[in-house]
C-alpha cells in the first residue's frame, strides 16, 4: 500500500510540473509571390526530412535505448561530416541525397536539427502503433497495419532570431525563407490575427512556432507556454448538469446550499442541423437495406456522417467557453461536472434518431474542452458521482417522478414542480460540497453509515441546508 501510494504522488508531482502548452494560430497577410516562397519553404524542409526519417528507422534499435538529446546528437553525426567527425557512417547516403539536390549543402545547421528531431518523433510514432497492432490493439478487427511513409507531410519548425524575428508588439514578422537559391529574409509580414492572444498574458512564455504553409493559408502556430496563477478561493462553485435536451444546466451552488445563480446553455440551431443530417442517415439506410437486402458497403453515407460529427465538435466548443464564461462571471474557482465516462444509453430503439443522439452526445468531449479552458486561467474542475442526482429532488422530499407531458419537468413528493436538470445540477453542486465539508470522497453518495435500522438518503442540496444547521 505505501508504495502504491509513493507511485501515486510521485505521479501526481510530475503531472503538476508538466508545462502547460496551449497553440494559437497566427495568421500571415502575404502577397501571392511570398505564399509561393512560402510554399517552396516547406517543400525544401520535407525534401531534406525524407532521407533523415529512413536513417533513423535503420537504426532505431540504437537510436530507441537513447535520451531525447543523446538520438538527435548520435543521428546527427550519422550524417554529418565534420572536423571531429571525418566519415559518419550514412555519409554516402546523404551525399546521394545531395547530388540529386545540391540545395541541402546550404541548410541551415539550426533548421536541420529541427528536421532530425522531426524525424526521430515519426519513427518513434510509427514504431509504438507498429508494436500496438501487433499486440492485437485495433479499433477494428481486420485493420491494416500502419506504415511509414518516407515522405513526410511536416512542417519545419522556426527558432526565434535564426528564421523568426518578431516586430514590437507583435504586429508584423520576418521569415527565413528559400528562394530557390539561398535562405533570405522575408521581412514586415503582418499578423493579422494572433488567435486567442495567450502571448500577452501575464508569465506566458513564446516557444518555437512551426511555419504552415499550403493552398488554403500561410500562417504561424504559435506553442504557448502558460503558468497561470491559481483564482482565489470563493465559497460558491458552478455545477454542471450535462444532458440530451439540454446540453448544458449550470448553477451557482453555496457552501452553505445557497443558489445565487442559474443559466441554460443549448445550442438548439446546431443540435437541429446535427439531428437533421442524423434523420437523413437513418432514411437513407432504411431504403438502401429495402432495396437491396444486404448489409450497407462500406463508407457509406461518409459526408453527412462527417458533417454531423464536425456540427458535435462546434456544439462541444461553444457549450465549454460559454460555461466558462458564466463561471468567470461569478468568479467561482472550481467546475463541477458529473462523472458520466462509464455511462451508456440504454434507451432508444437501433437506428432510431434517440438511439443516434445518445451515440452523438459529447459528454466527454465537453468536459475535456472545459478542463482545458479553465485550467489556462487557473481554476479546476472536479467529478462527483453521478448517481441518483436527477433521481432525488435537491429539498429532500425524495425521489421525483417526470411528467408525463414535458419530460424535463420534475413532480416532487410534495406536489411541487421544478426543472428537473436544474434541480439535478444543485445536487451535483452539493455533492462537492459535501465531500469537501466532511473531508469524504467525492464519490460518496448516501448521508450516513451503512445500518439495517436506518433508511440511508442520497447527498442533495438540503444535505447542505442541515450541515448549515448542525
Amino acid at each position: 500500500m505505501v508504495k502504491n501510494k509513493t507511485k501515486k504522488q510521485s505521479k501526481r508531482k510530475k503531472a503538476d510540473k508538466e508545462p502547460n502548452i496551449r497553440t494559437d494560430v497566427w495568421q500571415l497577410v502575404v502577397t501571392q509571390e511570398q505564399r509561393q516562397l512560402a510554399l517552396l519553404t516547406v517543400a525544401e524542409y520535407r525534401h531534406f526530412l525524407k532521407p533523415l526519417g529512413l536513417i533513423s528507422y535503420w537504426n532505431w534499435a540504437r537510436l530507441s535505448q537513447l535520451t531525447s538529446n543523446e538520438r538527435v546528437n548520435t543521428l546527427e553525426k550519422l550524417i554529418h561530416k565534420t572536423a571531429d567527425n571525418p566519415s559518419p557512417k550514412y555519409y554516402w547516403y546523404f551525399h546521394k541525397a545531395i547530388s540529386n539536390h545540391p540545395s541541402f549543402r546550404k541548410f541551415p545547421s539550426y533548421l536541420r536539427r529541427a528536421a532530425i528531431q522531426d524525424a526521430l518523433g515519426i519513427v518513434s510514432s510509427f514504431v509504438t502503433r507498429w508494436d500496438a497492432w501487433k499486440r492485437g490493439e485495433r479499433k477494428h478487427r481486420y485493420d491494416n497495419s500502419p506504415k511509414l511513409t518516407s515522405m513526410c507531410n511536416s512542417y519545419p519548425a522556426l527558432y526565434k532570431g535564426q528564421q523568426v524575428k518578431y516586430h514590437s508588439n507583435f504586429a508584423s514578422v520576418e521569415l527565413k525563407i528559400w528562394n530557390g537559391k539561398d535562405w533570405v529574409w522575408m521581412e514586415n509580414i503582418p499578423v493579422r490575427k494572433h488567435g486567442k492572444s495567450r502571448h500577452i498574458r501575464e508569465g506566458a512564455k513564446l516557444l518555437s512556432p512551426s511555419f504552415i504553409a499550403n493552398k488554403r493559408s500561410v500562417h504561424l502556430s504559435m506553442p504557448v507556454e502558460i503558468n497561470p496563477q491559481p483564482l482565489p478561493n470563493s465559497d460558491y462553485v458552478c455545477a454542471i448538469d450535462i444532458g440530451i435536451n439540454t446540453t448544458a444546466t449550470c448553477s451557482i451552488v453555496g457552501s452553505y446550499g445557497t443558489v445565487k445563480a442559474r443559466a441554460f446553455i443549448n445550442p438548439a440551431r446546431d443540435i437541429d442541423r446535427r439531428d437533421q443530417r442524423k434523420q437523413r442517415i437513418a432514411n437513407k439506410s432504411k431504403l438502401t437495406r429495402k432495396i437491396t437486402n444486404q448489409d450497407l458497403p462500406k463508407g457509406f453515407c461518409q459526408g453527412l456522417y462527417r458533417k454531423s460529427k464536425n456540427i458535435n465538435k462546434h456544439i462541444a466548443q461553444t457549450v465549454s467557453s460559454q460555461i466558462v464564461e458564466f463561471a468567470q462571471k461569478h468568479n467561482v474557482n472550481v467546475i463541477v461536472f458529473e462523472d458520466l465516462s462509464n455511462w451508456k444509453a440504454k434507451g432508444g430503439k437501433h437506428g432510431s434518431l434517440q438511439k443516434q443522439r445518445f451515440h452523438q452526445w459529447c459528454k466527454d468531449k465537453l468536459v475535456e474542452l472545459t478542463i482545458q479552458k479553465f485550467s489556462e486561467l487557473g481554476g479546476k474542475v472536479s467529478k462527483v458521482n453521478a448517481k441518483y442526482t436527477s433521481a432525488y429532488a435537491f429539498d429532500g422530499s425524495g425521489k421525483i417522478k417526470r411528467s408525463n407531458k414535458k419530460y424535463s419537468i420534475a413532480i416532487f413528493q410534495n406536489g411541487k414542480r421544478y426543472n428537473a436538470d436544474l434541480s439535478a445540477s444543485y445536487n451535483i453542486g452539493a455533492r462537492y460540497w459535501y465531500a469537501i465539508l466532511t473531508n469524504s470522497k467525492f464519490t460518496r453518495v448516501w448521508v450516513g453509515k451503512s445500518s439495517s435500522h436506518t433508511l440511508r438518503t442520497p447527498v442533495t442540496l438540503s444535505t447542505l441546508w442541515e450541515l448549515s444547521k448542525a
